[in-house]
């Protein structure tokens, strides 16, 4: 399988730098709005056969666009919805962002025992993201996109691909609207087979002002 992990377009929370991990949570920007409208030309070549969006608002309003485009209805998976932000939801001082973003860190380097500060742990974080995943295959399609999140895709993605050091993804970006493309499957392994970082729109498409503490480097 060919699957597409796309982030999701721009909220106001990515601007302000806030951890925002709360279910259904914000919409998106009106620069989010842009970049979601730029999904269904840049992916109209990939031969996408189903499409999958996270409980959360901001996946299901990126990914319309693209559904209308192709004639696909979204299927929502509750699994595939961001890391939880714990005690650290809805904070954007240094402190706060370096619990999570070191949590996050954690685990990606293997220590998936531990947990985000009354939040989940790496082990449950993994297994419900693989379960959702897991449910995209069982649809036996040769291409999927799923809109998600950027340190859920991250962590996932790096910690999977097959070709890449476990921490691969805390050393790249991923701005809104950025998609690592992954090949192979849960049972015989994951390779990643291109991580296109930057907005699929173009330069135009970022916004360099953002303090979006989920999409740059940890």
């Amino acid at each position: 399988m060919r699957l597409l992990l796309i982030r999701h377009g721009q909220t106001p929370a990515n601007v302000d730098g806030v951890l925002d991990a709360a279910v259904p949570g914000p919409g998106l920007t009106d620069l989010g709005q842009q970049q979601a409208a730029a999904l269904p030309g840049a992916l109209a070549d990939r031969g996408i056969e189903r499409l999958f969006v996270s409980s959360m608002v901001r996946t299901q309003v990126t990914a319309a666009p693209l559904a209308a485009a192709l004639g696909l209805e979204p299927v929502v998976l509750d699994g595939l919805r961001e890391i939880e932000a714990g005690d650290t939801q809805g904070k954007r001082d240094r402190v706060s962002v370096q619990l999570y973003i070191s949590t996050v860190h954690g685990w990606s380097a293997g220590d998936r025992a531990s947990r985000m500060p009354g939040g989940e742990s790496g082990e449950e974080f993994f297994a419900r993201y693989e379960g959702a995943i897991r449910q995209v295959e069982a649809t036996g399609v040769a291409v999927a996109a799923v809109v998600s999140h950027g340190a859920a895709i991250r962590t996932w993605a790096s910690a999977v691909a097959q070709n890449t050091p476990d921490e691969f993804g805390t050393k790249r970006n991923l701005e809104n609207t950025g998609i690592v493309e992954l090949e192979g499957s849960t049972a015989d392994g994951w390779r990643l087979v291109d991580w296109e970082g930057e907005p699929v729109g173009g330069d135009e498409l970022v916004d360099r002002t953002a303090q979006d503490p989920t999409g740059e480097r940890f």
